[in-house]
């Protein structure tokens, strides 16, 4: 079953309708958690190593803890039983001259329990989303320099994302990498590109395919490790821990005016604003309660320029600009550089000419306009002209195979007012006009500048 939520779907099964993000307590109890976890399986891990450094043979000089530790290194994790049974003891035989090993194998190879604190804790630090956190490879992390990763991962809804992480994500992934490294040394050669690999010697099921796994944890395995941690709210309850509520947590905790790019873009572009409303715009900061006042500002802002009509030149209104429309020329302040650039195509941006790129509609005042191509099409500052042509037309072939790919209700949220203005836009050309430019538009993404999440491949 399924529900209309805003504007988008949502299937009505757990862990797939919407939540509210945790409160505070909640949220740093979470993320000390993890740290916590990892701080102890690591300072656990690396003395397991040192003492394999001075271990030997086990089966030459003795079972010690260093030599159980050498043991495992170079042959990998193993339990009592099969220890044993390489020099032909029984389970009891060898039980009773080995003792356990499951100390030193957790050790050196780890478990869902850490495996899971560090995936937690990447997702407090990003904000992705699970699925693509699930499902993210060693070589989805793309180095730019020593300290910088492009991740690109799979939004299962919509299609391929990027992110540059932040510093502290990529010393979590850093550590991950070299914590994970002996694990995959050890695994089935097709299983060491997964990022999440990890060790689970009484993993079973119908779909168990070994002790070594990569697949997304089971809910009963969060469960079970939130409950171990003592993981409470504000309340003093245990949270349930929902991975989908870390992404609604953290994009509620980002501060909203230190964004790169546009403070109007929505945080996910395949959302409506009522879902970005009710999910993401929780005012729970002064600095959020302002940014919130500031969106409903500019939507009303919004509603006044679409009602203005769009300014298309002819080649005859070109040469006529500054009579032809003084109030624009006056209320920009333009002198007659600044309108041979405008009409002279030194201030094209991609479907339209911009009377100020700083002017500081869509971003920070004083610095180059961020939006995306469409939003020209809405904004007071563009100006078409016949040079324009093709790439409007390029536009609405890029809205066509929008329209192909999304869901009705979403493709309305997202582009619906921008391809209603385009074809607006489009009438006030010569037809003749259009008929010659429609023969330069191929009809792909490569005509227009995307960014990946954008694709319509």
């Amino acid at each position: 079953m399924r529900a209309l939520v805003g504007g988008r779907l949502y299937n009505r099964y757990p862990g797939y309708e919407p939540h509210d993000p945790y409160d505070e307590v909640a949220w740093q109890n979470l993320a000390d958690a993890c740290r916590r976890v990892i701080k102890e399986s690591w300072a656990a891990h690396w003395s397991a190593r040192a003492a394999a450094e001075t271990g030997q043979d086990p089966y030459a000089h003795g079972w010690t803890h260093e030599n159980i530790c050498w043991q495992m290194v170079h042959h990998g994790p193993a339990t009592t039983a099969e220890l044993g049974a390489q020099d032909g003891w029984t389970s009891s035989q060898a039980r009773y001259r080995i003792g356990p090993v499951h100390i030193q194998r957790q050790a050196l190879f780890p478990g869902p329990r850490v495996m899971l604190a560090y995936q937690l804790l990447f997702g407090v630090y990003t904000g992705i989303v699970p699925d693509g956190i699930d499902d993210l490879g060693v070589e989805d992390l793309e180095w730019a320099g020593q300290a910088t990763i492009l991740l690109k991962y799979l939004k299962g809804r919509t299609s391929h994302e990027s992110l540059t992480l932040s510093k502290k994500a990529v010393r979590l992934l850093e550590r991950w990498l070299e914590h994970s490294a002996l694990l995959r040394v050890h695994c089935p050669p097709e299983l060491r590109e997964g990022l999440w690999l990890r060790f689970e010697p009484t993993a079973s099921g119908p779909y168990r395919r070994g002790p070594w796994r990569i697949s997304r944890p089971y809910r009963t395995t969060l469960t079970q490790w939130v409950n171990d941690q003592g993981v409470v709210d504000a309340n003093g309850a245990v949270i349930r821990l929902h991975r989908h509520v870390i992404r609604t947590t953290f994009e509620s905790h980002r501060d909203r005016g230190s964004w790169f790019g546009s403070r109007r873009s929505t945080i996910d572009p395949n959302h409506s604003p009522a879902v970005e409303g009710d999910h993401y715009l929780s005012a729970m900061t002064t600095a959020q309660k302002n940014s919130v006042e500031e969106i409903v500002e500019q939507a009303q802002g919004d509603l006044l320029r679409r009602s203005r009509p769009p300014m298309v030149l002819s080649e005859q209104d070109i040469a006529l600009f500054a009579d032809q429309f003084p109030q624009l020329v006056s209320e920009l302040e333009l002198d007659e550089a600044a309108i041979a650039e405008l009409v002279g195509g030194q201030r094209d941006v991609f479907v339209a000419s911009c009377a100020d790129p700083l002017a500081g509609v869509h971003g920070p005042k004083g610095k180059p306009c961020p939006a995306r191509p469409w939003v020209c099409l809405l904004c007071p500052l563009a100006l078409f002209t016949p040079a324009h042509a093709v790439n409007l037309l390029r536009m609405k072939a890029f809205f066509a195979r929008q329209w192909q790919q999304l869901p009705a209700a979403q493709f309305m949220a997202v582009f619906g007012h921008y391809a209603q203005r385009i074809d607006e836009v489009l009438s006030k050309y010569d037809p003749a006009q259009l008929a010659r430019a429609a023969t330069e538009v191929a009809d792909t993404d490569d005509e227009i500048p995307l960014h990946p999440e954008e694709s319509t491949r």
